[in-house]
């Protein structure tokens, strides 16, 4: 809720983008420090997010406006969901969280990143607004289909980019705001939601999936105990759909979207998550030492020493954020085709790198 001493935000939250109009963007650009006047736009959807609606927003700018030349042709305009079992969720901490994340801390960090030209939360936190930088042409990465052993390497130097920062830094203790991270009540969530989601996918899910799946849920109390005492910012739900990709002459661009789910955590589930997710286990099996190297040297070319045996170490117990997600998110959102052939697909890579890394020993 915004206190009472904090202002109403100017121009006034947005939910459908529908309501959109050349007066609020030209008021929404002018308090950017833009001095132009919107005389038309369209939108259409674009992307494919489980908690929040995304559309493209095409501008027309009076040509005689000061800022003529910098405004943007385009933006991403990111309201709640149309879902009410999405919209429900994200109004649970993931859209305050998400917006603030934008507005308060997005260009302190090294991560890549949309730029924020709008930001601002409904007093019941279940609607938002967010105007970002059009990042086209990257294209949105495929959860389902995987990626390339190059497009994973960059995702990985990007998220040091997230991690180092705020590494271990006594500014975390401030930001109450953040989605709760691994704890107690976590551990419940995980307990309840594993029967829902296994008598729910009970024709989809392998036996030996299903086995992993309840094994984290019975020892989860003991992940939580064992959690790394290193903490920084985390995604939480890092993957190749919240990742957007661009190929230049120099290589594989990335930058990271849906700020959601960002807490205060063990860096090492964002990397797990993502590698674990990201490709077939074949796959992640071949590249795994090579992506941890990486994430190893990104961070230390930020500042952050870490060894590889802590990196290991933090990778290791960070690879049930990938049951997590895939359990509470798959309950937590409307539930639809391609959303469910997603969730499989990270039920059964991340279980398989559950049971490669050995990691079922830290909840014994």
């Amino acid at each position: 809720m915004r206190s009472p001493v904090e202002p109403a935000p100017q121009p006034a939250v947005i939910a459908d983008p529908a309501a959109l109009t050349p007066d609020w963007m030209t008021a929404a650009l002018r308090q950017a420090g833009l001095d132009v006047r919107v005389t038309g736009l369209r939108s259409e959807p674009v992307g494919t997010g489980q908690m929040a609606h995304n559309e493209r927003i095409h501008l027309e700018i009076d040509p005689a406006s000061p800022d003529a030349a910098r405004a943007p042709a385009t933006l991403v305009g990111k309201f709640p969901s149309q879902s009410p079992e999405s919209r429900a969720s994200g109004a649970r901490g993931g859209y305050r969280a998400e917006t603030l994340f934008y507005t308060r801390l997005a260009s302190d960090l090294a991560i890549r990143t949309p730029a924020c030209f709008y930001g601002a939360l409904g007093d019941d936190e279940s609607t938002f607004t967010l105007l970002l930088e059009d990042m086209a042409p990257a294209v949105q990465g495929d959860q389902i289909a995987g990626a390339s052993d190059d497009e994973i390497e960059a995702a990985v130097r990007n998220l040091a980019g997230l991690h180092a920062p705020r590494w271990n830094h006594p500014a975390l203790d401030g930001l109450d705001w953040v989605v709760a991270g691994v704890s107690a009540e976590f551990a419940t969530y995980v307990e309840m939601a594993t029967p829902v989601f296994l008598e729910r996918y009970k024709e989809r899910v392998a036996p030996e999936d299903a086995e992993t799946l309840r094994a984290f849920a019975a020892g989860v109390r003991r992940w939580v105990e064992r959690r790394p005492t290193d903490r920084t910012l985390v995604h939480g739900d890092y993957r190749l759909d919240n990742l957007l990709f661009e190929r230049t002459r120099d290589g594989v661009r990335v930058a990271a979207v849906d700020w959601q789910t960002l807490s205060v955590a063990c860096g090492g589930q964002d990397l797990a998550f993502l590698l674990g997710n990201s490709s077939p286990p074949e796959q992640r099996r071949a590249h795994e030492d090579h992506m941890l190297a990486v994430y190893r040297e990104s961070l230390a070319a930020l500042g952050v020493e870490r060894s590889a045996e802590e990196v290991r170490r933090d990778y290791v117990y960070g690879s049930f954020q990938g049951p997590t997600i895939t359990m509470l998110g798959s309950l937590a959102v409307g539930q639809t085709e391609r959303g469910d052939a997603m969730f499989m697909a990270m039920a059964s890579r991340s279980a398989a790198q559950v049971r490669d890394l050995g990691a079922l020993e830290i909840l014994r």
